[in-house]
């Protein structure tokens, strides 16, 4: 585990009014436009996605392009996810208001404060340290104070922070980690990509049950590749 503080990140620009209106006209438009229109209809997560200022998690020199139907390169090989990839894996996991959710991918923390609004607590790993450090300060700053960030190795979960209602997995591993079942509760849930970097890969929404894990495929994705192992 790394320990978050200041990093000299680049300073987003004081509120302009007009640009504020601009980018939630465009946030209302990317929610019914690229997310609706695909069959998210579950409220409270449309109502997630349309408080959540996206242009706050993307690099300043792509500001204007933050609500595009796509990912966006946010440094060090990571990428923001596509805004239908994101309601739709937020809709799939069910978040309740008393859940407490582990994250295995901060990237650019939009993730992390889309469920901040949904659930009672985030825990975030991210395994790039100036990505958690970017994502830490953006998420404060947007007043998300219910998600913790950390620094380490997402194969090996948040165990001291176990179980966890539910699991979001932001970045593809080969096989689903046998840590982070470990650390789901019974009759949690788990939403995860799996496959190689350079190959098919699948979006499959786990169910842990008494018996066993339900899994379930319900959507083809291409990911980054998941780092670390799971050894440590």
């Amino acid at each position: 585990m790394v320990t978050l503080g200041g990093s000299g990140l680049e300073a987003a620009p004081p509120p302009d009014p007009a640009v504020e209106l601009a980018f939630a006209n465009a946030r209302v438009r990317m929610v019914r436009e690229q997310i609706m229109a695909r069959g998210v209809t579950e409220a409270r997560v449309l109502a997630a996605l349309s408080r959540v200022p996206r242009h706050e998690f993307v690099p300043l020199s792509l500001r204007d392009r933050a609500y595009e139907d796509g990912p966006l390169p946010i440094g060090h090989g990571q990428t923001i996810s596509q805004p239908y990839v994101v309601a739709f894996m937020t809709e799939a996991l069910a978040p309740k208001p008393t859940d407490r959710v582990l994250e295995i991918g901060t990237g650019s923390g939009y993730q992390a404060a889309v469920l901040a609004g949904l659930v009672a607590e985030v825990f975030s790993i991210e395994i790039v340290v100036p990505l958690a450090q970017r994502a830490e300060a953006d998420l404060k700053r947007t007043g998300c104070a219910n998600v913790k960030v950390r620094a380490g190795n997402g194969y090996l979960g948040w165990p001291e922070a176990a179980p966890f209602d539910a699991i979001i997995v932001t970045c593809a591993p080969e096989a689903v980690p046998r840590a982070l079942v470990d650390q789901l509760k019974v009759g949690g849930r788990m939403i995860v990509p799996v496959g190689p970097q350079s190959g098919a890969q699948e979006l499959y929404l786990l169910r842990k049950r008494q018996h066993g894990l339900e899994t379930q495929a319900v959507l083809p994705v291409r990911f980054v590749p998941m780092v670390g192992k799971a050894g440590g």
